[in-house]
């Protein structure tokens, strides 16, 4: 459906895998946790790996299914961010770019749904 190249929504999700990668060597190789982490990188790597299917899609409803499975592990990423900051294997200050890049890709997930479905109800009208 797009170009990944230059998308933003890939390059943020990207990004963040990235960092949630760094996050899950840190919490196994200092904090020996291996379970939340474990869950924490299966979630936060879905989701941009579902956004770079999402691109590729064979239409736009499959587009719409892969970016909202990528919404919903971002809420996951979330859940498990936060039990590991209230189980005290991280502080909420050593991760503030962590939770404010989730954030953003919430955001922008949610609004590419959003318009999506919007235009997909036009096209159809």
């Amino acid at each position: 459906m797009k170009n990944i190249e230059n998308n933003i929504i890939y390059d943020k999700s990207f990004s963040f895998d990235l960092n949630i990668i760094e996050l899950y060597k840190y919490l196994c190789t200092y904090e020996k946790e291996y379970i939340m982490s474990k869950q924490l990188l299966r979630s936060g790597t879905s989701i941009g790996a579902n956004v770079a299917e999402a691109l590729t899609a064979q239409s736009r409803k499959d587009f719409i299914s892969k970016m909202h499975i990528a919404f919903k592990e971002s809420a996951e990423s979330k859940y498990w961010i936060n039990l590991l900051i209230k189980a005290g294997y991280i502080s909420e200050s050593k991760i503030i770019l962590l939770n404010n890049q989730l954030n953003e890709i919430s955001k922008i997930l949610n609004s590419i749904i959003t318009t999506t479905k919007e235009n997909l109800k036009q096209n159809n009208a």
